[in-house]
């Protein structure tokens, strides 16, 4: 499996921002300027050591690899999701996109599919479930790398990305500057985060993570491959009955409402609820902090709402 060498020149060493040559028979990137040295491992470039705080995202992507792809589950949940958070074209073909926290690849496939050429990184060892969902696509360049420290080029991108990632790092305000200095002038960003309001204080996960932090991330999957499905029912039900407030009850994440086949539906459960109980940080957000990171960056048309998943924040670069 070998990334799109033609997309090379979008990313750059993160010790110094310079450009990065093909060394060792593909083997590794070293650095054009400075003895920084990265190895490619499965047609991946890793800027990072696998094992870090996103270690437990990279252990779920890895195990649930195809779960949330729209090719997987016949949906257009994930394409529906990018659309309505972006409000960017379904053909953007040519266009550079990076993606921030790929996970699987669930919205890499999405943007694939629109034609455009995409840099993808994450963190954890999910990258290499992506690769091997999207690796051989073309026009895709997929990195293991810290979001702190992204390996591309400043100002490079006509697009950015950065969906249900920002909360679960340990500086969300910081991560979203360096996001936004990889988009182009008259570029567009966007970020989505869980909100921060009441109902989030008091959900299950906040509850439970005192505990299940405590766990190895193989013991609390273990516990949650075996407790959520027997739930999925009944968490139904309560959700068709009294909405959102329903769903609530029961300490599991259930997604009967999006028409999935009930296999899937008792994957997406299992996968979410491991989710939602094992990450690390964990720092919801309000409207008026993700607009001021806009404001901080000089974004303008900037568009700050309420959406399925969280706070949704787009702008366009200055």
């Amino acid at each position: 499996m070998r990334f799109d060498i033609e997309l090379l020149p979008l990313i750059a060493c993160p010790k110094c921002r310079e450009g990065l040559v093909v060394e060792d028979a593909g083997a590794s990137l070293s650095c054009a300027k400075c003895p920084a040295v990265y190895p490619i491992v499965g047609g991946v470039p890793r800027f990072v050591p696998q094992e870090n705080y996103a270690a437990s995202f990279g252990y779920q992507w890895k195990i649930h690899a195809h779960t949330q792809l729209d090719s997987f589950t016949g949906l257009p949940i994930s394409a529906d999701r990018l659309f309505l958070a972006s409000a960017w074209p379904r053909h953007m073909s040519g266009e550079r996109v990076l993606e921030a926290g790929s996970g699987a690849g669930r919205f890499t496939e999405v943007l694939l599919a629109a034609g455009a050429q995409v840099v993808s990184v994450d963190y954890s060892a999910a990258v290499e479930a992506n690769a091997l969902n999207n690796g051989n696509a073309g026009r895709v360049l997929l990195c293991q790398a810290d979001i702190f420290s992204l390996p591309v080029r400043e100002r490079s991108f006509d697009r950015v990305m950065c969906l249900g990632v920002l909360q679960h790092t340990p500086d969300p305000p910081r991560a979203f500057q360096s996001l936004a200095r990889a988009v182009r002038s008259g570029g567009s960003l966007v970020v989505d985060v869980y909100e921060n309001r009441l109902l989030s204080v008091v959900h299950w996960r906040y509850l439970l993570r005192p505990l299940t932090r405590r766990m190895s991330r193989e013991t609390l999957y273990k516990w949650t491959e075996r407790l959520v499905p027997p739930l999925v029912a009944p968490a139904g039900l309560l959700r068709r009955w009294f909405g959102r407030i329903g769903a609530r009850v029961l300490p599991i994440s259930e997604f009967s409402y999006l028409g999935l086949p009930a296999d899937i539906n008792r994957q997406w459960a299992i996968l979410d609820t491991f989710d939602m109980l094992s990450p690390r940080f964990d720092y919801p957000q309000s409207l008026a902090s993700v607009r001021s990171w806009f404001e901080m960056c000089n974004f303008s048309d900037v568009v700050v709402f309420r959406g399925p998943n969280g706070v949704i924040g787009r702008g366009v670069a200055p």
